[in-house]
């Protein structure tokens, strides 16, 4: 018998095109390894709790836009994004954070929803280092009520990130 990826997602809650990119990238594994949950896991802070994880083993994917260009940054849960750093890392005028329909346009997902990899348009994407600080950490599956684990090399390697250092500094 043939399972389709909405059959799969439906039974994971991975989002539809999320679990074919899973497919796609030969790690079809994963999606039974998708967990969704009643409530929201929007908000880093609201995954950790949800899963039972420490702040900072959420990965953030965050899009900006740098000159007008989208990016996708991934940073962990208890860290922001420092512009400054972004801008300087990818020689560009100025970033700023993207706008909700540039987000949707570029990742065919929801804020809070979006995951590392799975993007209906390919953008450069940056992965801070702290990530790779965990064995595993947890990402959104394509919707604000899903997650999936990964280790963050795996997960960066996949994601097609270069690692950086994008992480806001606290004085």
């Amino acid at each position: 018998m043939t399972t389709t990826a909405a059959t799969d997602a439906e039974g994971s809650g991975a989002h539809p095109r999320f679990a074919a990119a899973l497919r796609e990238l030969g790690l079809g594994n994963l999606v039974g390894r998708v967990r969704r949950f009643p409530d929201a896991t929007r908000t880093a802070e609201e995954a950790a709790a949800a899963i039972g994880c420490e702040l900072s083993q959420i990965c953030k994917s965050l899009i900006f836009a740098a000159d007008r260009v989208p990016v996708l940054v991934l940073m962990d849960g208890a860290s922001r994004v420092d512009l400054e750093l972004v801008r300087k890392e990818l020689g560009a005028d100025k970033v700023t954070r993207a706008k909700v329909d540039v987000v949707r346009e570029t990742t065919g997902y929801a804020i809070g929803g979006v995951p590392p990899f799975g993007h209906r348009t390919r953008t450069r994407v940056l992965a801070d280092r702290s990530l790779l600080e965990h064995d595993v950490v947890w990402a959104a599956a394509g919707t604000p009520y899903t997650v999936f684990p990964m280790a963050p090399e795996d997960l960066v390697a996949h994601a097609g990130g270069t690692v950086v250092d994008v992480r806001e500094r606290t004085a």
